[in-house]
């Protein structure tokens, strides 16, 4: 019997280096693209899943995630009281339902593992999805929702996977595959981070997984990998022959919000995906690219 897909962990506690100063006293995952945070979109897409349950594992400085997802009584009441029931509308769309959500502290940083092993209490013998809130996806079909389809077909591990330029297999896990009907690939291996000739394939893992909860069990025996840091590549390769493991080929763009200019691009296509603002934004880039190639001619 396949288990039901509820629970979700979210790793939240990086520093968000790359975006000094803005992340300076403001979490990266509370960036907004246009007027949600990026933390938001990751919860959102989970529920689309039928996530019910999430776990944020934190660090220092992190505490607005959490309060984002909480009832702002003061705000609401000003909100009412001037009629802007919009926007009223949009903060109760926000929250999440009371015991919907649990933090844990990741009180070093020792990779991507180390903070998935940190929701071991919270995700105990049950089926997962992780998502990383810096990679967004903009899809017909929420890329979660996509993932859970498939593990629901097969049973086992499912990453959402994607062709990435093969001298830039070292930024990445890379699969090496098996089976490949287009969409479902047959996971035979995994690579963190391999050199371009050593690289078994160009399909990369982006940041949403379902998992079985026994990754857990290589996950605490704190193997260093790539970087001297727990490599959760690493775990999910040992389940391979345990249990059935695939990649997705998702449908969708995937942005690296963890990137300045991925984030800048997120920006204008999640804008011109918007009924209120789109037009807006066609008319004010086709003004910039009419300046742009002017200057070229």
């Amino acid at each position: 019997m396949i288990k039901p897909l509820r629970k979700a962990v979210l790793p939240v506690a990086g520093l968000g280096t790359r975006f000094l100063p803005a992340t300076k006293a403001m979490a990266k995952e509370m960036l907004p693209v246009v007027d949600k945070p990026l933390i938001q979109y990751a919860v959102e897409e989970a529920r689309a899943a039928g996530i019910e349950q999430f776990c944020f594992v934190t660090g220092r400085g992190k505490t607005a995630i959490v309060e984002h997802f909480d009832i702002a009584f003061e705000l609401e009441a000003v909100l009412r009281e001037r009629g802007k029931m919009a926007e009223l509308r949009a903060l109760r769309d926000s929250q999440l339902p009371p015991g919907a959500v649990v933090t844990v502290r990741q009180q070093e940083p020792l990779g991507l593992g180390h903070a998935i092993w940190c929701a071991r209490a919270f995700v105990g013998d049950d089926p997962f999805a992780i998502l990383l809130p810096d990679d967004l996806v903009l899809s017909e079909t929420p890329c979660t929702l996509q993932l859970a389809n498939a593990y629901y077909q097969t049973g086992g591990c499912v990453v959402a996977v994607t062709e990435v330029p093969h001298a830039q297999t070292n930024r990445y896990g890379i699969l090496d595959i098996g089976a490949d009907d287009g969409k479902l690939v047959e996971v035979r291996g995994l690579v963190e981070k391999p050199k371009p000739e050593d690289a078994p394939s160009d399909l990369s893992i982006i940041g949403r997984y379902v998992l079985r909860p026994e990754v857990m069990t290589y996950l605490s025996r704190m193997e260093r990998g790539a970087g001297n840091e727990v490599q959760l590549t690493d775990a999910m390769a040992k389940l391979i022959g345990q249990v059935p493991f695939h990649g997705l080929r998702y449908e969708g763009k995937r942005f690296d919000c963890g990137d300045k200019i991925g984030f800048l691009e997120a920006q204008i296509a999640f804008a011109l995906k918007r009924a209120d603002m789109g037009p807006a934004v066609r008319t004010f880039l086709q003004g910039y690219c009419k300046e742009l190639f002017g200057a070229q001619g």
